[in-house]
């Protein structure tokens, strides 16, 4: 196994225990909540620092393209989950968009079982940047107005690129639905 695949099973080892500090008080005050942002953000540069190896050295294997997309779906939407109880996220659109993950996830099943493998796109790439982005402010909570309105703007504008990677990727891949076995 390669060292980007590597990173991104690291990734995915990392969620529980980003979970448990979200959700688990451990000493006084806010710790808890502070380690689970370090976790986050440990998870969140593996995923551009797999991505670059893999890209440099030639690396590149079916396995990554498919776990890779996977590893920060998962990173992601629990992250969204954990912070729709501390009401920095309105559950609808967390929702909307774990919906759009599992649409993807789920047409991702169909072209592999057709032979083909997907590999995300910019918008998807972008997408989710963003969502780490905001999942990295809010978790830092800063307060304030302008943290607000900041936060606000990021929750939205990775809502809107959810919506706008999710129709990219099918209007690109259409050809995978009429391909099926």
């Amino acid at each position: 196994m390669n060292l980007p695949n590597k990173l991104t099973i690291f990734r995915m080892i990392l969620i529980p225990f980003f979970v448990v500090f979200m959700k688990v008080p451990v000493g006084g005050g806010e710790i808890h909540r502070y380690i689970a942002l370090v976790v986050f953000v440990v998870a969140s540069l593996t995923d551009s620092l797999d991505g670059y190896i893999a890209r440099r050295d030639n690396l590149v294997t079916d396995f990554g393209k498919f776990m890779d997309p996977l590893a920060d779906k998962l990173l992601v939407c629990a992250a969204m989950i954990c912070l729709i109880d501390t009401d920095q996220l309105p559950s609808w659109v967390v929702i909307v968009i774990i919906s759009r993950e599992f649409i993807i996830s789920g047409f991702r099943l169909i072209a592999a079982d057709n032979g083909i493998v997907i590999a995300a796109s910019k918008w998807g790439k972008l997408k989710t940047i963003c969502q780490m982005v905001m999942i990295i402010l809010l978790l830092v909570n800063l307060g304030g107005d302008v943290a607000h309105v900041l936060e606000q703007v990021l929750i939205y504008l990775a809502l809107a690129l959810t919506v706008i990677s999710l129709i990219d990727y099918l209007c690109k891949n259409k050809q995978v639905m009429s391909s099926q076995k």
